[in-house]
């Protein structure tokens, strides 16, 4: 696949320097809040206008709305490329699904609804902490965990071997895992979407057979401006490079606008979904201060979706941040009314300023921070009260 820009390694380089100068006032991992320069950059204002200019002059595109422009000329031969150069057996591969999509539903392998309750968890920059934090992650009760891998293009490649280890644990606390690539969290060109799906298809031989207790999360945040024409022009691109790789798993799109544009998903979602001939594409939206600042914002990102009739899952969401103050209290109450899943982001490892973020203060979970683990974990619409276990752990057949 063609490497990225110049631009976007010079944006690296300033990344691995911010992280070694923050390592003199204290643990350099502990900077790696949603992968470097993720949810810091979340912070974009109603009127999609935070920084874009800086955003899109960092990785050499232009943030015009819906253009719908490619952003790489090799994107579609890359896309191609990475498939098995013809059309996929779609019967061979509805045969092979576990988890599938019923319109604004996820069906488990026995044909139940499953609805995610449960976080998010940094494994690309606390790999030794991994059993420690699922064991403890798993102990709040949560049904669901999303976990933070690399494709190498920024940090240390997460190796098949590590995802089968991940899977295996995941498996055993009873927990489905929702793998998503961080590479390319903000970045707006197209090849680096296809990245990292393309790492999926090298990471195939481990994934085919756990298609009843994962979800592939193709690209964290891709998509820093609001364009919802090359989100598209992106996804419809991405997805059937998977299916072409034989895998057969559901997959989850995040919204453009770095996760919180949920408008992408009504301008395009029903084209993203129809370009995967399995049809089993469920969206994803994080709410911070901008999608999730008010009732009626969180309400209408929320409908872009459901209005459709297609899946939805809130991947991310906070409690505060840069971009505002968060109504996670209302965010929690919509989707048990809704039957929406959710994954607070995160469970431990936030730094650069956004430590509040941390869901737990101790890697084992012994406390939980007062103003966001407690109401996540223990809230009125909290994962304890509302979890329920994903049927393929608790029914010992399946149809």
């Amino acid at each position: 696949m063609k490497k990225r820009t110049w631009r976007a390694a010079i944006a690296v380089l300033v990344s691995t320097v911010l992280m070694m100068c923050s390592a003199c006032g204290g643990d350099a991992a502990d900077t790696q809040k949603h992968g470097d320069a993720a949810e810091e950059t979340t912070n974009m204002p109603e009127d999609g206008s935070r920084n874009e200019a800086e955003d899109a002059a960092d990785r050499g595109m232009d943030a015009e709305e819906d253009t719908g422009d490619s952003s790489g000329t090799d994107a579609k031969e890359d896309a191609a490329d990475a498939g098995d150069g013809h059309s996929p057996d779609v019967s061979a591969l509805k045969e092979q699904m576990g988890f599938r999509v019923d319109g604004r539903t996820l069906l488990d392998a026995n044909g139940n609804p499953f609805i995610m309750r449960g976080v998010n968890h940094a494994h690309t920059w606390f790999a030794s902490e991994l059993g420690t934090a699922l064991k403890a992650i798993q102990e709040t009760g949560s049904n669901a965990v999303r976990i933070v891998l690399s494709d190498g293009a920024q940090w240390t490649k997460t190796e098949a071997q590590t995802v089968a280890d991940i899977l295996a644990i995941c498996k055993n606390l009873g927990m489905v895992a929702i793998l998503e690539v961080h590479d390319a969290t903000g970045y707006n060109d197209v090849d680096s979407l296809l990245q990292a799906a393309e790492y999926f298809v090298e990471i195939k031989d481990v994934l085919i057979g756990e298609e009843d207790t994962c979800i592939i999360n193709i690209a964290n945040e891709w998509g820093g401006d609001w364009n919802s024409g090359r989100w598209r022009e992106g996804y419809t691109q991405a997805v059937p490079m998977l299916r072409e790789a034989g895998l057969a798993h559901t997959i989850m799109v995040d919204s453009c606008g770095w996760g919180q544009y949920g408008k992408c998903i009504g301008d395009y979602g029903k084209e993203v979904l129809e370009s995967d001939v399995l049809g089993n594409t469920m969206f994803s939206v994080h709410m911070y201060g901008t999608a999730g600042g008010t009732e009626t914002s969180i309400d209408e990102n929320m409908g872009y979706a459901l209005d459709q009739e297609l899946c939805l899952v809130i991947g991310e969401f906070g409690y505060n941040h840069s971009d505002g103050d968060v109504l996670e209290d209302y965010i929690m109450q919509r989707c048990v009314e809704l039957g929406v899943g959710y994954l607070a982001w995160s469970w431990k490892g936030n730094g650069g300023g956004v430590e509040y973020l941390d869901l737990a203060l101790d890697w084992n979970g012994a406390r939980l921070s007062e103003d966001w683990g407690e109401i996540v974990v223990n809230g009125p619409n909290g994962i304890r009260k509302t979890a329920v276990p994903c049927t393929v752990f608790t029914q010992s057949d399946t149809p």
